[in-house]
Protein backbone atom coordinates (compact mmCIF):
# COMPACT_ATOMS: atom_id res chain seq x y z
CA UNK A 1 0.00 0.00 0.00
CA UNK A 2 1.36 3.37 -1.02
CA UNK A 3 2.12 5.62 1.92
CA UNK A 4 0.03 8.78 1.95
CA UNK A 5 2.23 11.83 1.56
CA UNK A 6 1.55 14.89 3.69
CA UNK A 7 1.29 18.10 1.62
CA UNK A 8 4.06 20.69 1.80
CA UNK A 9 3.64 23.35 4.50
CA UNK A 10 3.10 25.98 1.79
CA UNK A 11 0.20 23.92 0.40
CA UNK A 12 -1.37 23.58 3.85
CA UNK A 13 -1.17 27.32 4.49
CA UNK A 14 -2.68 28.10 1.08
CA UNK A 15 -5.55 25.70 1.83
CA UNK A 16 -6.22 27.55 5.09
CA UNK A 17 -6.26 30.85 3.16
CA UNK A 18 -8.88 29.37 0.82
CA UNK A 19 -10.99 28.20 3.79
CA UNK A 20 -10.76 31.71 5.28
CA UNK A 21 -11.97 33.13 1.96
CA UNK A 22 -14.94 30.73 1.93
CA UNK A 23 -15.89 31.90 5.43
CA UNK A 24 -16.13 35.48 4.17
CA UNK A 25 -19.04 34.31 1.97
CA UNK A 26 -20.80 32.63 4.90
CA UNK A 27 -20.25 35.00 7.85
CA UNK A 28 -21.73 38.53 7.48
CA UNK A 29 -19.18 41.36 7.84
CA UNK A 30 -19.33 43.67 10.84
CA UNK A 31 -17.33 46.07 12.92
CA UNK A 32 -16.92 47.25 16.49
CA UNK A 33 -17.15 51.04 16.78
CA UNK A 34 -16.01 53.23 19.67
CA UNK A 35 -18.80 55.46 20.98
CA UNK A 36 -19.13 57.95 23.81
CA UNK A 37 -21.96 57.05 26.17
CA UNK A 38 -22.42 59.06 29.37
CA UNK A 39 -18.85 60.32 29.23
CA UNK A 40 -17.43 56.81 28.83
CA UNK A 41 -16.00 55.13 25.74
CA UNK A 42 -17.74 51.88 24.86
CA UNK A 43 -17.39 49.41 22.00
CA UNK A 44 -20.57 48.63 20.07
CA UNK A 45 -20.91 46.12 17.27
CA UNK A 46 -22.68 46.87 13.99
CA UNK A 47 -23.16 44.71 10.95
CA UNK A 48 -21.86 46.34 7.78
CA UNK A 49 -25.31 47.49 6.65
CA UNK A 50 -26.13 48.95 10.10
CA UNK A 51 -23.11 51.16 10.67
CA UNK A 52 -24.20 54.63 11.90
CA UNK A 53 -23.35 57.80 10.07
CA UNK A 54 -20.42 59.74 11.42
CA UNK A 55 -21.61 62.61 13.56
CA UNK A 56 -21.43 64.35 16.94
CA UNK A 57 -24.16 62.09 18.35
CA UNK A 58 -22.11 58.95 17.96
CA UNK A 59 -18.74 60.43 18.78
CA UNK A 60 -17.20 57.47 17.02
CA UNK A 61 -14.79 59.55 15.00
CA UNK A 62 -15.32 57.48 11.88
CA UNK A 63 -17.41 54.57 10.76
CA UNK A 64 -15.72 54.08 7.40
CA UNK A 65 -15.83 50.36 6.69
CA UNK A 66 -15.30 48.38 3.54
CA UNK A 67 -15.44 44.61 3.31
CA UNK A 68 -16.27 42.14 0.60
CA UNK A 69 -16.31 38.37 0.15
CA UNK A 70 -12.87 37.19 -0.87
CA UNK A 71 -12.27 35.38 -4.19
CA UNK A 72 -9.20 36.24 -6.28
CA UNK A 73 -7.90 38.04 -3.17
CA UNK A 74 -6.52 34.70 -1.94
CA UNK A 75 -3.64 35.43 -4.33
CA UNK A 76 -3.20 39.09 -3.45
CA UNK A 77 -3.20 37.97 0.19
CA UNK A 78 0.28 36.59 -0.45
CA UNK A 79 1.57 40.04 -1.31
CA UNK A 80 -0.30 41.72 1.53
CA UNK A 81 0.87 39.03 3.94
CA UNK A 82 4.48 39.74 3.02
CA UNK A 83 3.91 43.47 3.54
CA UNK A 84 2.16 42.88 6.87
CA UNK A 85 4.93 40.62 8.16
CA UNK A 86 7.77 42.56 6.53
CA UNK A 87 9.49 43.32 9.83
CA UNK A 88 9.68 39.64 10.83
CA UNK A 89 10.68 38.56 7.31
CA UNK A 90 13.57 41.05 7.16
CA UNK A 91 14.52 40.05 10.71
CA UNK A 92 14.73 36.38 9.70
CA UNK A 93 16.84 37.13 6.63
CA UNK A 94 19.31 39.30 8.56
CA UNK A 95 19.56 36.77 11.39
CA UNK A 96 20.05 33.95 8.88
CA UNK A 97 22.82 35.81 7.08
CA UNK A 98 24.57 36.86 10.30
CA UNK A 99 24.50 33.38 11.82
CA UNK A 100 25.73 31.80 8.59
CA UNK A 101 28.83 33.99 8.78
CA UNK A 102 29.33 33.07 12.42
CA UNK A 103 28.78 29.36 11.72
CA UNK A 104 31.46 29.42 9.02
CA UNK A 105 33.91 30.60 11.69
CA UNK A 106 33.38 27.17 13.36
CA UNK A 107 32.98 28.93 16.70
CA UNK A 108 29.65 27.22 17.45
CA UNK A 109 31.25 23.85 16.69
CA UNK A 110 34.12 24.59 19.04
CA UNK A 111 31.70 25.79 21.72
CA UNK A 112 29.52 22.68 21.48
CA UNK A 113 32.53 20.36 21.66
CA UNK A 114 33.85 22.22 24.70
CA UNK A 115 30.43 22.04 26.33
CA UNK A 116 30.10 18.30 25.66
CA UNK A 117 33.56 17.68 27.13
CA UNK A 118 32.50 19.67 30.20
CA UNK A 119 29.30 17.63 30.65
CA UNK A 120 31.26 14.38 30.36
CA UNK A 121 33.50 15.54 33.20
CA UNK A 122 30.42 16.33 35.28
CA UNK A 123 29.06 12.84 34.67
CA UNK A 124 31.96 11.42 36.66
CA UNK A 125 30.01 12.46 39.73
CA UNK A 126 27.52 9.81 40.90
CA UNK A 127 24.98 12.49 41.84
CA UNK A 128 25.20 14.18 38.45
CA UNK A 129 24.91 10.83 36.67
CA UNK A 130 21.79 10.04 38.67
CA UNK A 131 20.15 13.39 38.00
CA UNK A 132 21.44 13.62 34.42
CA UNK A 133 23.61 16.49 33.24
CA UNK A 134 21.57 16.87 30.07
CA UNK A 135 18.38 17.10 32.13
CA UNK A 136 19.90 19.93 34.15
CA UNK A 137 20.87 21.74 30.93
CA UNK A 138 17.34 21.43 29.53
CA UNK A 139 15.78 22.61 32.81
CA UNK A 140 18.06 25.63 33.18
CA UNK A 141 17.65 26.78 29.57
CA UNK A 142 13.86 26.38 29.70
CA UNK A 143 13.63 28.23 33.03
CA UNK A 144 15.67 31.09 31.60
CA UNK A 145 13.57 31.50 28.46
CA UNK A 146 10.31 31.01 30.32
CA UNK A 147 11.35 33.80 32.66
CA UNK A 148 12.21 36.02 29.68
CA UNK A 149 8.78 35.37 28.15
CA UNK A 150 7.04 36.05 31.43
CA UNK A 151 8.87 39.24 32.36
CA UNK A 152 9.39 41.14 29.10
CA UNK A 153 7.38 39.15 26.59
CA UNK A 154 10.21 37.50 24.67
CA UNK A 155 8.74 36.21 21.42
CA UNK A 156 10.39 37.25 18.14
CA UNK A 157 13.78 37.12 19.86
CA UNK A 158 13.52 33.33 20.17
CA UNK A 159 14.01 33.01 16.39
CA UNK A 160 17.67 33.96 16.74
CA UNK A 161 18.30 31.72 19.74
CA UNK A 162 16.79 28.75 17.90
CA UNK A 163 19.84 28.70 15.62
CA UNK A 164 22.07 28.37 18.68
CA UNK A 165 20.18 25.85 20.81
CA UNK A 166 19.10 23.32 18.15
CA UNK A 167 22.68 22.34 17.19
CA UNK A 168 23.40 21.95 20.92
CA UNK A 169 20.32 19.75 21.43
CA UNK A 170 21.20 17.54 18.45
CA UNK A 171 24.79 17.21 19.68
CA UNK A 172 23.43 16.05 23.04
CA UNK A 173 21.58 13.22 21.29
CA UNK A 174 18.16 14.82 20.91
CA UNK A 175 16.30 16.22 17.90
CA UNK A 176 15.38 19.64 16.54
CA UNK A 177 12.02 19.51 18.33
CA UNK A 178 13.73 19.31 21.73
CA UNK A 179 15.92 22.26 20.75
CA UNK A 180 12.92 24.32 19.65
CA UNK A 181 11.06 23.45 22.85
CA UNK A 182 14.00 24.58 24.98
CA UNK A 183 13.76 28.06 23.47
CA UNK A 184 10.51 28.82 21.68
CA UNK A 185 8.08 26.70 23.71
CA UNK A 186 9.69 27.71 27.01
CA UNK A 187 9.43 31.41 26.14
CA UNK A 188 5.79 31.07 25.07
CA UNK A 189 4.86 29.13 28.18
CA UNK A 190 6.27 32.09 30.10
CA UNK A 191 4.43 34.43 27.75
CA UNK A 192 1.16 32.60 28.50
CA UNK A 193 1.66 32.56 32.27
CA UNK A 194 3.17 36.03 32.27
CA UNK A 195 3.90 37.85 35.48
CA UNK A 196 4.87 41.23 34.05
CA UNK A 197 4.61 40.94 30.26
CA UNK A 198 3.99 44.54 29.10
CA UNK A 199 2.59 43.41 25.72
CA UNK A 200 -0.25 41.38 27.25
CA UNK A 201 -0.70 42.06 30.96
CA UNK A 202 0.30 45.72 30.72
CA UNK A 203 -1.97 46.56 27.77
CA UNK A 204 -4.92 44.46 28.95
CA UNK A 205 -4.86 45.89 32.48
CA UNK A 206 -4.48 49.41 31.13
CA UNK A 207 -7.56 49.05 28.91
CA UNK A 208 -9.50 47.40 31.74
CA UNK A 209 -8.63 50.33 34.09
CA UNK A 210 -6.81 48.06 36.55
CA UNK A 211 -3.62 49.24 38.31
CA UNK A 212 -0.76 47.93 36.20
CA UNK A 213 0.74 44.57 37.14
CA UNK A 214 -1.48 44.05 40.16
CA UNK A 215 -2.43 40.47 41.03
CA UNK A 216 1.15 39.38 40.41
CA UNK A 217 1.09 36.96 43.36
CA UNK A 218 -1.34 34.57 41.68
CA UNK A 219 0.36 35.07 38.32
CA UNK A 220 3.64 33.85 39.80
CA UNK A 221 1.84 30.66 40.88
CA UNK A 222 0.37 30.21 37.40
CA UNK A 223 3.75 30.80 35.76
CA UNK A 224 5.45 28.26 38.04
CA UNK A 225 2.82 25.57 37.41
CA UNK A 226 2.81 26.03 33.63
CA UNK A 227 6.62 26.12 33.45
CA UNK A 228 6.98 22.92 35.49
CA UNK A 229 4.43 21.17 33.28
CA UNK A 230 6.30 22.31 30.16
CA UNK A 231 9.69 21.18 31.48
CA UNK A 232 8.35 17.76 32.49
CA UNK A 233 6.77 17.33 29.04
CA UNK A 234 10.03 18.17 27.25
CA UNK A 235 12.13 15.98 29.56
CA UNK A 236 9.89 12.97 28.93
CA UNK A 237 10.03 13.49 25.17
CA UNK A 238 13.80 14.09 25.27
CA UNK A 239 14.30 10.85 27.22
CA UNK A 240 12.33 8.95 24.58
CA UNK A 241 14.40 10.42 21.72
CA UNK A 242 17.67 9.85 23.55
CA UNK A 243 16.80 6.19 24.07
CA UNK A 244 15.69 5.69 20.46
CA UNK A 245 16.62 8.53 18.06
CA UNK A 246 14.61 6.95 15.23
CA UNK A 247 11.41 7.34 17.27
CA UNK A 248 11.57 11.07 16.51
CA UNK A 249 9.25 12.22 13.72
CA UNK A 250 12.10 14.53 12.72
CA UNK A 251 14.75 11.80 12.45
CA UNK A 252 14.97 11.96 8.65
CA UNK A 253 14.53 15.75 8.47
CA UNK A 254 17.24 16.34 11.06
CA UNK A 255 20.01 15.16 8.73
CA UNK A 256 20.90 18.84 8.22
CA UNK A 257 21.39 19.41 11.94
CA UNK A 258 23.21 16.10 12.50
CA UNK A 259 25.70 16.94 9.76
CA UNK A 260 26.23 20.32 11.37
CA UNK A 261 26.88 18.60 14.72
CA UNK A 262 29.35 16.06 13.30
CA UNK A 263 32.53 18.09 13.52
CA UNK A 264 35.74 16.18 14.33
CA UNK A 265 37.71 18.17 16.88
CA UNK A 266 40.99 17.62 15.08
CA UNK A 267 39.70 19.55 12.05
CA UNK A 268 39.62 22.82 13.99
CA UNK A 269 42.95 24.56 14.20
CA UNK A 270 43.36 26.89 17.15
CA UNK A 271 44.62 30.23 15.92
CA UNK A 272 44.01 33.95 16.24
CA UNK A 273 44.42 36.17 13.15
CA UNK A 274 45.79 39.66 13.71
CA UNK A 275 42.57 41.09 12.32
CA UNK A 276 40.67 39.68 15.33
CA UNK A 277 42.68 41.94 17.64
CA UNK A 278 41.71 44.97 15.54
CA UNK A 279 38.03 43.93 15.77
CA UNK A 280 38.39 43.65 19.53
CA UNK A 281 40.04 47.06 19.80
CA UNK A 282 37.44 48.77 17.61
CA UNK A 283 34.45 47.25 19.44
CA UNK A 284 35.98 48.06 22.82
CA UNK A 285 36.42 51.72 21.84
CA UNK A 286 32.81 51.86 20.60
CA UNK A 287 31.54 50.30 23.83
CA UNK A 288 33.60 52.74 25.92
CA UNK A 289 32.01 55.65 24.04
CA UNK A 290 28.51 54.29 24.66
CA UNK A 291 29.40 53.66 28.31
CA UNK A 292 30.36 57.33 28.68
CA UNK A 293 27.20 58.49 26.91
CA UNK A 294 24.95 56.10 28.85
CA UNK A 295 26.69 55.46 32.19
CA UNK A 296 23.43 54.38 33.83
CA UNK A 297 20.65 52.19 32.44
CA UNK A 298 17.17 52.10 33.94
CA UNK A 299 15.65 48.65 33.72
CA UNK A 300 11.86 48.70 33.71
CA UNK A 301 10.30 45.47 34.99
CA UNK A 302 6.60 45.92 35.62
CA UNK A 303 6.08 49.00 37.76
CA UNK A 304 9.52 48.76 39.31
CA UNK A 305 12.64 50.47 38.02
CA UNK A 306 16.27 49.70 38.74
CA UNK A 307 19.16 51.89 37.61
CA UNK A 308 22.52 50.17 37.11
CA UNK A 309 25.75 50.88 35.17
CA UNK A 310 25.03 48.00 32.80
CA UNK A 311 26.87 49.32 29.74
CA UNK A 312 30.13 50.00 31.63
CA UNK A 313 29.88 46.58 33.31
CA UNK A 314 29.28 44.87 29.99
CA UNK A 315 32.18 46.74 28.42
CA UNK A 316 34.64 45.73 31.14
CA UNK A 317 33.55 42.08 31.07
CA UNK A 318 33.71 41.99 27.27
CA UNK A 319 37.22 43.46 27.25
CA UNK A 320 38.54 41.01 29.85
CA UNK A 321 36.94 37.94 28.25
CA UNK A 322 38.11 39.00 24.81
CA UNK A 323 41.75 39.28 25.90
CA UNK A 324 41.56 35.83 27.51
CA UNK A 325 39.83 34.15 24.57
CA UNK A 326 41.94 35.81 21.88
CA UNK A 327 45.05 34.40 23.54
CA UNK A 328 43.55 30.90 23.14
CA UNK A 329 41.79 30.87 19.78
CA UNK A 330 39.62 33.11 17.63
CA UNK A 331 36.76 30.60 17.98
CA UNK A 332 36.37 31.45 21.65
CA UNK A 333 36.53 35.15 20.82
CA UNK A 334 33.62 34.76 18.38
CA UNK A 335 31.68 33.02 21.16
CA UNK A 336 32.51 35.99 23.38
CA UNK A 337 31.02 38.22 20.69
CA UNK A 338 27.89 36.05 20.76
CA UNK A 339 27.56 36.25 24.56
CA UNK A 340 28.12 40.01 24.45
CA UNK A 341 25.39 40.26 21.80
CA UNK A 342 22.94 38.40 24.04
CA UNK A 343 23.87 40.57 27.02
CA UNK A 344 23.39 43.85 25.17
CA UNK A 345 20.19 42.50 23.61
CA UNK A 346 18.70 41.98 27.09
CA UNK A 347 19.92 45.40 28.24
CA UNK A 348 18.49 47.01 25.11
CA UNK A 349 15.10 45.34 25.43
CA UNK A 350 14.65 46.03 29.14
CA UNK A 351 16.41 49.37 29.34
CA UNK A 352 15.92 51.06 25.97
CA UNK A 353 12.74 49.49 24.57
CA UNK A 354 14.49 47.77 21.69
CA UNK A 355 12.45 45.77 19.22
CA UNK A 356 13.32 43.58 16.25
CA UNK A 357 14.93 46.38 14.18
CA UNK A 358 17.52 47.06 16.87
CA UNK A 359 17.97 43.35 17.58
CA UNK A 360 18.49 42.56 13.89
CA UNK A 361 21.05 45.36 13.67
CA UNK A 362 22.87 43.97 16.70
CA UNK A 363 23.10 40.49 15.15
CA UNK A 364 24.24 42.00 11.85
CA UNK A 365 27.16 43.56 13.73
CA UNK A 366 27.82 40.14 15.27
CA UNK A 367 27.97 38.55 11.82
CA UNK A 368 30.30 41.17 10.34
CA UNK A 369 32.57 41.15 13.40
CA UNK A 370 32.73 37.33 13.32
CA UNK A 371 33.66 37.32 9.65
CA UNK A 372 36.39 39.92 10.08
CA UNK A 373 37.76 38.14 13.14
CA UNK A 374 38.38 34.92 11.21
CA UNK A 375 40.18 36.91 8.50
CA UNK A 376 37.42 36.99 5.89
CA UNK A 377 37.47 39.78 3.33
CA UNK A 378 34.53 42.15 2.88
CA UNK A 379 33.53 40.36 -0.33
CA UNK A 380 33.70 36.96 1.41
CA UNK A 381 31.47 38.25 4.22
CA UNK A 382 28.96 39.59 1.69
CA UNK A 383 28.87 36.23 -0.13
CA UNK A 384 28.40 34.32 3.13
CA UNK A 385 25.65 36.69 4.17
CA UNK A 386 23.79 36.05 0.92
CA UNK A 387 24.29 32.30 1.33
CA UNK A 388 22.79 32.49 4.81
CA UNK A 389 19.81 34.47 3.57
CA UNK A 390 19.26 31.92 0.82
CA UNK A 391 19.52 29.05 3.27
CA UNK A 392 16.79 30.50 5.48
CA UNK A 393 14.62 31.98 2.72
CA UNK A 394 11.89 29.31 3.04
CA UNK A 395 11.39 30.33 6.68
CA UNK A 396 10.88 33.94 5.63
CA UNK A 397 8.47 32.96 2.84
CA UNK A 398 6.23 30.86 5.09
CA UNK A 399 5.86 33.84 7.46
CA UNK A 400 4.53 35.96 4.60
CA UNK A 401 2.19 33.22 3.42
CA UNK A 402 0.78 32.69 6.91
CA UNK A 403 0.18 36.43 7.19
CA UNK A 404 -2.18 36.12 4.23
CA UNK A 405 -4.67 34.17 6.37
CA UNK A 406 -5.30 37.13 8.65
CA UNK A 407 -5.39 39.50 5.66
CA UNK A 408 -8.24 37.55 4.04
CA UNK A 409 -10.24 37.52 7.28
CA UNK A 410 -9.65 41.24 7.81
CA UNK A 411 -10.50 42.24 4.24
CA UNK A 412 -13.59 40.05 4.44
CA UNK A 413 -14.62 41.99 7.57
CA UNK A 414 -15.56 38.91 9.57
CA UNK A 415 -13.14 38.98 12.51
CA UNK A 416 -15.29 41.37 14.58
CA UNK A 417 -18.42 39.39 13.64
CA UNK A 418 -16.85 36.19 14.95
CA UNK A 419 -15.93 37.97 18.18
CA UNK A 420 -19.44 39.40 18.56
CA UNK A 421 -21.18 36.06 18.00
CA UNK A 422 -18.90 34.36 20.49
CA UNK A 423 -19.42 37.06 23.13
CA UNK A 424 -23.22 36.62 22.92
CA UNK A 425 -22.79 33.04 24.11
CA UNK A 426 -21.86 34.31 27.59
CA UNK A 427 -25.37 35.53 28.36
CA UNK A 428 -27.19 33.94 31.33
CA UNK A 429 -24.21 31.87 32.52
CA UNK A 430 -22.81 31.41 36.02
CA UNK A 431 -19.57 33.09 37.09
CA UNK A 432 -17.32 30.09 36.50
CA UNK A 433 -19.00 29.23 33.21
CA UNK A 434 -18.80 32.84 32.05
CA UNK A 435 -15.10 33.05 32.93
CA UNK A 436 -14.43 29.80 31.07
CA UNK A 437 -16.38 31.02 28.04
CA UNK A 438 -14.33 34.22 28.05
CA UNK A 439 -11.24 32.04 28.11
CA UNK A 440 -12.58 29.92 25.26
CA UNK A 441 -13.41 33.01 23.20
CA UNK A 442 -9.94 34.45 23.70
CA UNK A 443 -8.43 31.08 22.74
CA UNK A 444 -10.47 30.88 19.53
CA UNK A 445 -9.88 34.53 18.63
CA UNK A 446 -6.16 33.97 19.12
CA UNK A 447 -6.18 31.57 16.19
CA UNK A 448 -7.04 34.42 13.82
CA UNK A 449 -5.49 37.32 15.80
CA UNK A 450 -2.23 35.98 17.29
CA UNK A 451 -1.01 39.46 18.27
CA UNK A 452 -1.57 39.88 22.01
CA UNK A 453 -1.59 43.68 21.95
CA UNK A 454 -4.00 43.82 18.98
CA UNK A 455 -6.34 41.31 20.57
CA UNK A 456 -6.29 43.20 23.88
CA UNK A 457 -7.27 46.40 22.06
CA UNK A 458 -10.22 44.62 20.41
CA UNK A 459 -11.53 42.33 23.15
CA UNK A 460 -10.81 44.01 26.49
CA UNK A 461 -13.13 47.03 25.92
CA UNK A 462 -15.91 44.45 25.43
CA UNK A 463 -14.98 41.86 28.05
CA UNK A 464 -14.09 44.23 30.90
CA UNK A 465 -17.50 45.98 31.17
CA UNK A 466 -19.25 42.65 30.62
CA UNK A 467 -17.39 41.14 33.58
CA UNK A 468 -18.79 43.94 35.77
CA UNK A 469 -22.35 42.99 34.75
CA UNK A 470 -21.95 39.31 35.65
CA UNK A 471 -20.00 39.91 38.86
CA UNK A 472 -16.54 38.75 37.76
CA UNK A 473 -13.50 40.85 38.59
CA UNK A 474 -11.78 42.56 35.70
CA UNK A 475 -8.56 40.95 36.90
CA UNK A 476 -10.08 37.52 36.22
CA UNK A 477 -10.98 38.73 32.73
CA UNK A 478 -7.37 39.72 32.18
CA UNK A 479 -6.23 36.23 33.26
CA UNK A 480 -8.71 34.69 30.80
CA UNK A 481 -7.26 36.92 28.09
CA UNK A 482 -3.70 36.08 29.13
CA UNK A 483 -4.18 32.31 28.94
CA UNK A 484 -6.29 32.51 25.80
CA UNK A 485 -3.68 34.66 24.12
CA UNK A 486 -0.70 32.41 24.80
CA UNK A 487 -1.31 28.71 24.40
CA UNK A 488 -2.58 28.49 20.83
CA UNK A 489 0.23 30.75 19.61
CA UNK A 490 2.31 27.58 19.69
CA UNK A 491 0.18 25.83 17.06
CA UNK A 492 -1.74 28.33 14.91
CA UNK A 493 -0.28 28.96 11.42
CA UNK A 494 -1.36 32.61 11.66
CA UNK A 495 1.41 33.22 14.20
CA UNK A 496 4.30 34.74 12.30
CA UNK A 497 6.73 33.97 15.12
CA UNK A 498 5.76 30.28 15.20
CA UNK A 499 6.08 29.88 11.44
CA UNK A 500 9.40 31.72 11.50
CA UNK A 501 10.74 29.55 14.33
CA UNK A 502 9.60 26.37 12.57
CA UNK A 503 11.18 27.56 9.34
CA UNK A 504 14.48 28.31 11.04
CA UNK A 505 14.35 24.94 12.82
CA UNK A 506 13.44 23.19 9.52
CA UNK A 507 10.42 21.55 11.15
CA UNK A 508 7.36 21.17 8.85
CA UNK A 509 4.21 22.64 10.38
CA UNK A 510 2.23 19.39 10.01
CA UNK A 511 4.89 17.45 11.95
CA UNK A 512 4.95 20.13 14.62
CA UNK A 513 1.17 19.85 15.00
CA UNK A 514 1.47 16.07 15.38
CA UNK A 515 3.98 16.60 18.17
CA UNK A 516 2.51 19.57 20.03
CA UNK A 517 -1.30 19.23 19.89
CA UNK A 518 -1.63 17.01 22.96
CA UNK A 519 0.57 19.32 24.99
CA UNK A 520 -1.45 22.37 23.88
CA UNK A 521 -4.62 20.56 24.94
CA UNK A 522 -3.09 19.89 28.37
CA UNK A 523 -2.12 23.55 28.71
CA UNK A 524 -5.63 24.69 27.73
CA UNK A 525 -7.15 22.40 30.37
CA UNK A 526 -4.70 23.58 33.05
CA UNK A 527 -5.47 27.18 32.09
CA UNK A 528 -9.18 26.51 32.61
CA UNK A 529 -8.47 25.03 36.04
CA UNK A 530 -6.21 27.93 37.05
CA UNK A 531 -8.96 30.35 36.03
CA UNK A 532 -11.45 28.94 38.57
CA UNK A 533 -9.77 30.38 41.72
CA UNK A 534 -9.95 33.87 40.17
CA UNK A 535 -13.76 33.78 40.55
CA UNK A 536 -14.14 31.50 43.60
CA UNK A 537 -11.40 32.73 45.93
CA UNK A 538 -10.35 36.08 47.35
CA UNK A 539 -6.93 36.58 45.78
CA UNK A 540 -4.72 39.61 46.32
CA UNK A 541 -5.31 42.09 43.51
CA UNK A 542 -8.51 40.38 42.37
Amino acid sequence: MKKRKVPHTFVIVFFIIVVAAVLTWIIPPGKYVQEQVGGETVMRFYYADQLPEVGPSTGSGTSTFHAEPQTWQVFSAFYKGFVKQANIIVFILIIGGAFWIMNKSRAIDMGILSFLRFTKRLERSKLMRKVGVNNIVIILIMLLFSLFGSVFGMSEETIAFTLIIIPLAVSMGYDSIVGLCMVYVAAHIGFSGAMLNPFTIGIAQGIADIPLFTGIGYRVVCWAILTVVGIVFVLLYAKKVKRNPQSSIMYEDDVYWRKMAEVPEEEMERHTPRKAWFVFAFLTVVLIIFSVLYPQTTLKIGNSETTLPLLPIGTVVFALLSIITLRKTVHYFVLTLLFATVYFLIVGVLGYEWYIMEIASLFLVLGIASGLSVDKSASDIAKLFLEGMGDILSAAVIVGLAGGIVIVLQDGGIIDTILYDLSKSMSNMGKIASAEIMYGIQTLINIVIPSGSAKAAITMPIMAPFSDLIGISRQATVVAFQFGDGFTNMITPTSGVLMAALGVARIPWDKWVRFIWKFILVLVVIGGILLIPTVTMELAGF
